[in-house]
């Protein structure tokens, strides 16, 4: 089977998580697929296969040398975002892509116009949706890519390489991919997520992160007789956003620059609550954020009174990139597997998170590596065969040169 033959097979499975789910997996239907994979992963002749009660897939390709070789690993997510339908999905290919505007169904059109990152694939193999679903490269493009890597390096025995090891787990697009990730079950001295963009993307930089729930109680009383008595919630949830800087929001800021984000906000008299997440790749200036959001908190709690006005802020993830730094043959070893494969290498910082971020500070270096999807969480996502197949040589080629780690 080939990397589009496996990819476009995985994409008729909806995985689609659920954000406001308590289960493990968020939804049963990524169960269905995951055992769709745990059998794959046994018929491609892959030792100790198995799958835990939620989902998390763990196999290992044996080592085909005695030399003493660091055992890594590559790890993907299989569930699809919540923000765009993944059911019924129906992926097609355009071939030796024009570089004109694709027609995904009719009226629903892909355009380089609006998404010039279609130029960067002139010549290429596409594969697109009809406009009406995600695609689901993010990730099961990252999941064709390990899969096929190790199809090549069971067929390649020439290729030498130790011990490495795969997983694929659920729920990542809801945050939650990591947290029942069995580091010591894995046991690799490091790892890859296949998780990233288009060709040669390479990330070990991530916002440190918090969630912020805000919580405002007023006071309903007759308008014609609220003077000095009523405590319109409503108008007080406008002023807190207010009080946060309009300049460092999601849609003023890039690169490095941090932003605080309201993501939803429910009101009336009585009652407001806001949802927020706070970012910045600075941990310092994450720290700063944190504090001033509790200032504007107690700001407003001293102008309208005490506990007018609740704030619970939780910190989600921290940016990899202070796991990373000791030890950074992790980053040499991708970088000269992207040379020797032609792929040049764009390193970034990922303005998000990822699994690798969390699994990094449970003490598994985990940067993240180009799965070539773009346009990602919409019915306009596309993925190039080309780069995906070049992700395929990357992932056997850090192998191959892992095998020399020790020499």
């Amino acid at each position: 089977m080939n990397i589009t033959e496996r990819f476009i097979r995985y994409t008729q499975f909806d995985t689609q998580s659920d954000e406001n789910s308590e289960t493990v997996p968020s939804t049963s239907k990524q169960l269905i697929f995951a055992r769709y994979l745990k059998e794959e992963l046994e018929r491609e002749g892959l030792s100790d296969v198995e799958m835990n009660e939620k989902g998390y897939i763990y196999a290992t390709l044996k080592a085909n040398t005695k030399k003493n070789i660091p055992t890594i690993g590559f790890i993907s997510h299989y569930d699809t975002s919540p923000d765009c339908s993944g059911t019924d999905v129906k992926a097609r290919i355009v071939e030796n892509y024009d570089g004109a505007d694709i027609e995904l169904s009719p009226g629903i059109i892909s355009s380089p116009t609006k998404f010039p990152e279609l130029k960067n694939h002139i010549g290429e193999d596409l594969i697109v949706t009809d406009g009406t679903t995600l695609l689901g490269a993010d990730d099961k493009a990252g999941i064709a890519e390990i899969v096929q890597a190790m199809y090549y390096l069971r067929q390649h025995d020439e290729i030498k390489h130790g011990d490495i090891r795969i997983a694929f787990n659920p729920d990542e697009e809801i945050g939650k991919g990591a947290h029942h990730f069995d580091v010591d079950r894995f046991g690799c001295e490091w790892a890859y997520t296949i998780d990233g963009g288009d060709l040669g993307e390479l990330e070990f930089e991530n916002f440190n992160a918090a969630s912020a729930k805000v919580l405002i109680k007023g006071i309903s009383v007759h308008p014609g007789y609220a003077k000095g008595k009523m405590i319109n919630a409503n108008r007080l949830a406008c002023e807190f956003n207010n009080l946060l800087p309009a300049h460092e929001t999601p849609e003023t800021t890039e690169a490095y620059e941090g932003f605080y984000h309201l993501l939803s906000m429910q009101t009336s008299t009585e009652e407001a609550r806001l949802n927020y997440i706070i970012r910045d790749h600075d941990r310092d200036k994450f720290e700063t954020r944190k504090a001033f959001f509790d200032k504007c908190v107690q700001q407003m709690n001293e102008q309208y009174g005490h506990s007018t006005i609740t704030a619970q802020v939780h910190d989600q993830y921290y940016n990899m990139k202070e796991k990373i730094d000791p030890n950074m043959h992790v980053i040499d070893i991708v970088l000269r597997a992207m040379q020797m494969c032609g792929v040049a290498p764009k390193v970034k910082p990922i303005r998000g998170g990822t699994d690798g971020a969390q699994l990094s500070y449970k003490g598994l270096p985990c940067p993240n590596i180009f799965a070539g999807g773009v346009n990602f969480h919409g019915p306009y996502e596309f993925v190039s065969v080309q780069v995906m197949q070049k992700a395929v040589d990357v992932i056997t080629k850090i192998c191959e040169i892992t095998a020399d780690y020790n020499d």
